[in-house]
């Protein structure tokens, strides 16, 4: 009986290895960006949700810039081979894809975070912002 996992074939292993390799040149994760921000990031961390949603809670050291708004004039302080990593809600917000689409479109290096905000606090990482503040 074949299954709807075995029904079409899994790649060779060699298509296999050039494609999972490939997403790590377009993705990384929490994990790794919670590492670097504590050693002190070589990268602009982007929060592109909306400033309502980045001041109620976001990733500490991250840079608000809704992804509607990404215009070369707002990157101008930074230097073209900066990488920029951004991140929105979680898994079911296409905000970083549209805003890694707008930095490519502008010559900039960018990778999302996966899990955004959600797959950060999957990792029980803190959040920093409005609802996130002790009394």
């Amino acid at each position: 009986m074949t299954s709807a996992v075995t029904l079409i074939p899994a790649a060779p292993p060699a298509e296999a290895e050039a494609h999972f390799a490939a997403e790590f040149t377009f993705e990384t994760d929490c994990r790794d960006v919670h590492d670097a921000l504590a050693q002190g990031a070589d990268f602009v961390l982007l929060d592109v949700r909306s400033p309502a949603l980045f001041a109620r809670g976001h990733v500490p050291g991250a840079i608000n810039l809704p992804h509607a708004k990404i215009v070369a004039a707002k990157l101008l302080e930074w230097p073209p081979e900066m990488l920029f990593v951004v991140y929105c809600a979680g898994p079911h917000c296409n905000g970083a894809a549209r805003a890694a689409l707008r930095l490519a479109r502008l010559g900039r290096p960018v990778k999302i975070m996966a899990g955004g905000v959600t797959g950060w606090l999957d990792e029980r990482f803190e959040l920093v912002g409005e609802d996130f503040a002790t009394p």
